[in-house]
């Protein structure tokens, strides 16, 4: 009963049992369509997983930057409220928002403080705000004040007044 059964599917071409001799079906497959199978999923995984993994760093990047958006939003109502920016991120309610990589977003406030030496500066040191500084210091949550520091080329950052918002890197 069997072997009509394994004759059936084999004929339909449902089953990987071959015809061995007279009434007699092996099932099983080759040591050949083994590897074939093996090695075309390694060329599948071998594609696949960098795109995935730059994906991923692409979308966590773009959270940050909705992030700070809505944080800098944040400031300014609470600016346009009291006539004055927060002091520190407690000020608006958002001090435990953390960024896509589990660091917490840093604030600093410029404009009528003494700050100004502590203020993030591009390439030529000149401080990038200034009213505030607001910025993720990224995936490696590593970050000091110039952006030509290695440290700091992850980083996602306010700059320009908030008239730029995006990678270090690409500022």
């Amino acid at each position: 009963m069997i072997r009509c059964i394994l004759a059936a599917k084999w004929r339909a071409g449902l089953s990987p049992c071959r015809l061995q001799g007279r009434n007699e079906y092996s099932c099983g497959y080759t040591l050949a369509e083994l590897l074939i199978a093996m090695t075309t999923l390694g060329i599948m995984a071998a594609v696949a997983i960098p795109s995935y993994i730059d994906y991923r760093e692409r979308a966590q990047i773009a959270v940050a930057i909705a992030d700070i958006h809505t944080l800098g939003k944040d400031i300014a109502s609470y600016e346009f409220s009291n006539a004055a920016l927060p002091n520190s991120l407690t000020d608006i309610g958002r001090a435990s928002l953390p960024d896509p990589w589990g660091h917490s977003y840093q604030y600093l406030k410029i404009a009528g403080s003494k700050n100004i030496g502590k203020a993030r500066k591009d390439h030529f040191l000149v401080p990038l705000n200034s009213d505030y500084d607001l910025y993720s210091s990224g995936q490696d949550g590593d970050s000091t004040a110039p952006l030509s520091a290695p440290q700091s080329q992850d980083d996602i950052i306010r700059a320009n007044d908030g008239g730029y918002v995006g990678l270090a890197s690409n500022y």
